[in-house]
């Protein structure tokens, strides 16, 4: 079941509050959980004794220097061992969607360098406390629709199986990003709009399980639980570690709107409150991270990649969904935070840049954490992949409407 609301805090903007002032941000919508794209130290020390639960992010970029066990060591030491226990660090993410890149020199790198720095967290008995994992795109999947068709691209399921293993191994979980919105804005037509906002509609029932599914995040969430059992690994934990809506796009971005991103998130946040699990795995515990606690307006793309955010920078909501707590976000004493980082358009591909250091510099930010539709996005779809995506959901549409006559 639904059991932790998290959030997304990326930093791609010149005009952010300082950390110490987001922290009644994220308690106001009852988060308990935030992910980073880096190990940002200034957040780090903000968060110190709040009880906040924290996914440091490991990026793209450092995969091939995390090999090194010694690199790895250090890092581990400079951008988690050192905030620890008063920041409650649980998990380092290494990599984001690495294997969507279809570069072959991230995805050779990125069991090897999970590897590593859980050898380092063993050495420095860090291990029961600060967990390794790495999230993924829905585009690993070659079928979704329906559920249980969920199956694994066959080019990658040797590297998700090393993965896997490695999940076994250390008790870890496997982290998907699903956004129902990208299967709406392919397909507005013939996607049901209801079905994706977790609006009333009659669903749908899966022809093999007999399970019926009212939303589509839960459909693409077991999708995930039928593939991860295709090789083997039914009992393995799932957590989804991005989904949102856009609440602002471009002309051609079907359903950005706000009034879509309000019933999308507030929808979800309701659903989390009543601590229902999927069709196919009611009882089992399941944490998801809405991406994300701001609108970035230094982000590439089309204008929905810079309005994801359930905030605007002053710290007021971008649409209200029924925050838990009250808002209080002062930012005008100290003014925005002017440590920002450069969006991934201003910075060298990973495979270009410099060979990183063993910590992050003040301020830095993981080139792995990409625009969610540009060409080096985080929802990179490979052409074969994003065509059985979409077979998958028109024929999905294809049930629902056959269900109506």
């Amino acid at each position: 079941m639904v059991v932790a609301i998290g959030v997304n805090y990326g930093q791609i903007a010149n005009n952010l509050p300082s950390p110490e002032n987001v922290i009644p941000l994220v308690r106001a919508i009852g988060a308990s959980k935030v992910k980073l794209y880096d190990a940002d130290p200034r957040v780090l020390k903000a968060f110190a004794n709040t009880g906040v639960e924290f996914i440091v992010g490991l990026g793209n970029e450092y995969l091939a220097k995390m090999r090194d066990p010694d690199k790895a060591l250090d890092w581990v030491k400079t951008n988690v061992q050192a905030y620890l226990p008063a920041t409650k660090i649980t998990y380092i993410a290494v990599g984001n969607e690495v294997l969507t890149f279809n570069d072959t020199s991230l995805s050779d790198n990125l069991v090897p360098a999970m590897q590593s720095v859980y050898t380092a967290l063993v050495k420095l008995n860090l291990d029961k406390q600060v967990t390794i994992t790495t999230a993924h795109s829905l585009a690993i999947l070659e079928a979704s629709y329906p559920p249980s068709s969920g199956a694994f691209r066959r080019d990658l399921r040797g590297c998700i199986t090393q993965i896997l293993n490695f999940h076994v191994k250390t008790a870890s979980p496997f982290l998907i990003n699903a956004y129902p919105y990208f299967a709406y804005k392919s397909n507005p037509k013939q996607v049901p709009i209801d079905f994706v906002l977790f609006q009333p509609n009659s669903g749908i029932v899966d022809p093999v399980s007999n399970l019926h599914y009212d939303n589509m995040l839960f459909a693409q969430i077991d999708a995930v639980h039928f593939a991860l059992a295709s090789l083997g690994f039914n009992k393995l934990p799932v957590q989804i570690s991005e989904t949102g809506w856009p609440s602002k796009g471009d002309q051609d971005e079907a359903g950005a709107t706000l009034e879509n991103a309000k019933k999308y998130n507030g929808n979800l946040m309701k659903l989390i409150s009543q601590k229902k699990g999927t069709p196919l795995r009611p009882n089992c515990d399941l944490s998801i991270y809405v991406f994300a606690l701001f609108n970035e307006n230094m982000k590439p793309g089309p204008t929905s990649e810079r309005n994801y955010g359930l905030f605007k920078p002053d710290g007021t909501p971008a649409y209200s969904i029924g925050f838990t707590g009250n808002i209080v976000a002062n930012t005008s004493s100290d003014g925005p935070s002017t440590s920002t980082v450069k969006p991934p358009s201003a910075q060298s591909p990973p495979s270009a840049q410099s060979p990183p250091s063993a910590t992050l510099p003040p301020g830095s930010s993981s080139t792995g954490y990409l625009s969610i539709s540009s060409a080096t996005g985080r929802l990179q779809f490979s052409s074969i992949g994003l065509f059985l995506c979409l077979l998958g959901f028109i024929e999905l549409a294809f049930y629902t409407i056959q269900s109506l006559f």
